[in-house]
């Protein structure tokens, strides 16, 4: 479809400009998108099939505002007020005549905008929300919240509206860094409020319930970053502390620095705040005011503070809570950052809206959740593999035994995470040593069970092996280059495909392995991978006494390059295989990391004594990672940035 997009972009000092910028990425992948970040002289309405009016509550939106009343279309709601962008058009350019008509159309106090034209009091900004002039000329609404669209219902909009939630920001921050530049020391619990420093954000209540916490937490810190206001005093101390505006960049980074994030404000007209959407996807511990679109925010994800008497108090009391058990704050970050991955990606937010332009409605939407589970947690769909599973498919080869035994639990581990087939299903094991590879067909009940090894495109073998008990299993070996060669099989051949502990040796190109898994599983097949974990336990404790972090990163001697061994290239973190599944078209259903046979670890506990003292997540540090993926579309970035220079 072809979409007109009106809105301010950046360096417009407007948070809906960042929030147009980051929405047009994914856009315009599924649509048209002509971009209007200024009024144009013609408009030629006719050419497009949707025009979109991203709408906020400050002058830098006046184009858009004057060009949705001319051109009808879908106006997206940012917050349910557009009065001190009515007052800017009018007020400020002399028109009173406007401003009054404008009170009166909105249907409010007549009487009180006369006495505002006279200069004995200030408007009605909360009062009168300045929006039934535009909704009366729009075809239709998007909201972010269910509050927003109440709020357009209240002002007798009776067209489509939209609810698609705000898009999230998943910054990579070294938060360490802004700590170090904060002067902040180490195990200080540090709280930050930032944007405008205006009175309506409960400062004052803030700065009491902060002055409290210092009493019982002496080492306790409280930023503040953002412009001050008039009405607002403040007062620093060695303990709190006030930064001015501060660009994206080192506004993030502070956001990343905090432990705490008070996030409160009272009244409210919806608005969706940036900094919010921000501070989840970071994974820090947020309190809101229970009022307004924040109270539609999961109970689990965030604490809410409602407005009024005891306010003060239970501020103070969700501050002494988070600051006094971080680990409480840690868990509450991390349940925040995994809903904000799964609700509010960017991507979903544009398919939504083409969904909506396309149709007036939005289906209810089911979502794939991630689960990232604890490192010792088995799946509670899998079943278990006993040994015997395994290691009786070795008898015939004790040259082979003692590599099994060594790595029976990652082996094991494999299958139990594998979707089971059927008699119609047809799986193949790259890099099929025939350890596992029996199990496919006897005990996940796949049809046709193939393998492949690296080597000379065209070139196929047929292996056998024999069990303890004579059974016998044989199945084809094609031979191929998985960073160079086109598959041999046509798409969508397979149900599902194991790639285990193959994409750490692959010197050049993974993406191109990954796409052909892609292109060779049927649509909502499975891919099973597994690799050594770079962040691990181990990994960390290598670094720290001056050893190579990755599980194998010696050379090769010649005589085993003879034998065709093949080193590590690049291992990677459990985030790094969550993003190379997600770019190569896969939804993450399952993604842990464990050992590679059962035995403890006694020797690392002070490794992960440190993880904890500097805030560092502590899941995801097995030895291995494991990850089960569902082919949910073509990929969708080949040279992804962080893997490709």
């Amino acid at each position: 479809m072809r979409v007109a997009f009106f809105s301010p972009l950046p360096p417009s000092p407007s948070g809906i400009a960042d929030y147009s910028a980051a929405l047009l990425e994914p856009l315009s992948k599924l649509a048209n998108v002509d971009v209007y970040a200024a009024r144009p002289r013609e408009l030629d309405a006719a050419r497009y099939d949707a025009i979109v009016y991203q709408l906020g509550n400050n002058p830098f939106h006046e184009f858009v505002y004057e060009t949705a009343l001319e051109h009808p279309g879908t106006v997206v709601m940012h917050e349910a007020n557009l009065h001190h962008l009515i007052a800017d058009r009018t007020i400020k350019c002399g028109d009173w005549d406007a401003y009054i008509a404008e009170v009166a159309f909105d249907g409010g106090d007549l009487d009180r905008a006369r006495r505002v034209r006279a200069l004995e009091v200030g408007p009605d900004y909360e009062g009168v929300p300045m929006l039934r002039r535009v909704l009366s000329r729009s075809k239709s609404a998007i909201a972010h919240s269910r509050y927003v669209e109440s709020r357009l219902r209240a002002n007798g909009f009776a067209g489509p509206v939209g609810v698609i939630p705000h898009g999230v920001w998943l910054p990579e921050i070294d938060r360490m860094s802004y700590r170090e530049k904060l002067g902040v020391e180490m195990g200080a619990p540090l709280i930050g409020i930032f944007g405008h420093l205006k009175p309506y954000k409960r400062i004052a209540e803030s700065l009491r319930a902060f002055r409290r916490l210092e009493r019982v937490i002496p080492e306790a810190r409280l930023l503040l970053v953002g412009d001050p206001h008039p009405e607002l005093r403040l007062d620093p101390t060695p303990r709190i502390r006030h930064i001015g505006y501060a660009p994206i960049d080192d506004f993030t980074g502070y956001l990343a620095a905090c432990d705490i994030v008070l996030n409160l404000r009272y009244p409210t007209v919806g608005e969706t705040s940036g900094t919010l959407q921000r501070a989840l996807g970071l994974g820090r511990a947020v309190i809101v005011s229970d009022v307004g679109a924040f109270a539609e925010y999961p109970d689990d994800v965030c604490l809410k503070a409602p407005v009024g008497a005891g306010e003060e108090d239970l501020i103070f009391e969700y501050l002494n809570l988070l600051a006094s058990r971080p680990d409480v704050a840690r868990a509450m970050g991390e349940r925040a950052r995994a809903w904000v991955e799964r609700e509010c990606p960017w991507t979903v937010a544009a398919e939504r809206y083409v969904e909506f332009l396309s149709t007036g409605k939005l289906a209810e939407r089911t979502t794939v959740s991630v689960e990232i589970s604890r490192d010792s947690a088995p799946p509670e769909e899998a079943p278990r593999i006993e040994p015997e599973t395994v290691t009786t498919w070795t008898n015939a080869r004790p040259e082979e035994r003692e590599y099994v035994e060594t790595h029976l639990t990652r082996l094991a581990r494999t299958l139990e995470l594998t979707p089971p087939g059927t008699a119609e299903d047809r799986v193949l094991e790259m890099g099929a040593y025939m350890q596992i590879t029996p199990a496919l067909h006897f005990k996940l009940g796949y049809g046709e069970v193939r393998g492949c090894y690296y080597g000379e495109l065209g070139r196929v073998d047929s292996k056998t092996v024999v069990a303890e008990d004579g059974t016998e299993f044989s199945c084809a070996i094609d031979h191929f280059d998985a960073e160079k060669d086109v598959f041999p099989y046509p798409d969508g051949r397979f149900a599902t495909v194991l790639c285990c502990e193959l994409i750490e040796h692959l010197p050049s190109d993974p993406m191109h392995t990954m796409a052909e898994i892609n292109r060779i599983l049927r649509d909502g097949g499975h891919l099973v991978l597994t690799t050594p974990n770079i962040a691990s336990l181990r990994a960390i404790a290598a670094v720290f006494s001056g050893y190579h972090p990755a599980l194998f990163p010696a050379y090769l001697k010649p005589e085993a390059v003879a034998q065709g061994e093949s080193r590590h290239h690049r291992e990677y973190t459990a985030k790094e295989i969550h993003l190379l599944l997600h770019y190569a078209g896969f939804d993450v259903l399952r993604l842990e990391t464990g050992p590679f046979r059962d035995r403890p670890h006694p020797e690392l506990a002070w490794v992960s004594q440190l993880i904890e003292r500097y805030g560092f997540p502590k899941e995801s540090r097995g030895e291995g990672i494991y990850a089960v993926g569902r082919k949910a579309g073509p990929v969708r970035d080949r040279y992804p940035n962080w893997l490709y220079a």
